[in-house]
């Protein structure tokens, strides 16, 4: 009856650590990515942004999407790799307003996710 309490007791402990890593990771990534996509969404609001600055971007999104992976599921991750290479492609063209409007939406979705996966009532139940 001890044991059973404690590997209970040790499992709660185990997945707790592992919901606070993932939150804390989660967050950190995509505060990264968030300040990349500020950035260029300052340039594409200058119009001074190339679509280098966009292949930049979807560099960085791509090494940090090699390890979400692992957390985050693929749909969510392809809605970023979806609207991020329509950037590029409308930044290619230098369709500075429409690329603007992607980078919103991108904005929007690294904000949303990370919160989809905290440790909260809501994620919980």
């Amino acid at each position: 009856m001890v044991k059973a309490i404690t590997y209970t007791l040790v499992a709660i402990a185990v997945c707790i650590g592992v919901f606070i890593f993932t939150e804390l990771y989660l967050t950190k990534q995509f505060n990264e990515f968030t300040e990349a996509l500020e950035t260029l969404y300052e340039k594409i609001d200058d119009e001074t942004a190339t679509v280098d600055d966009g292949y930049a971007l979807r560099e960085m999104w791509y090494d940090k999407k090699s390890k979400l992976h692992v957390l985050v599921p693929h749909n969510d991750i392809s809605y970023i790799d979806y609207w991020l290479n329509e950037a590029c492609g409308l930044l290619q063209n230098g369709n500075y307003e429409l690329a603007l409007g992607k980078i919103e939406v991108l904005r929007e979705i690294s904000k949303a996710l990370p919160d989809a996966y905290k440790l909260s009532y809501e994620n919980i139940f």
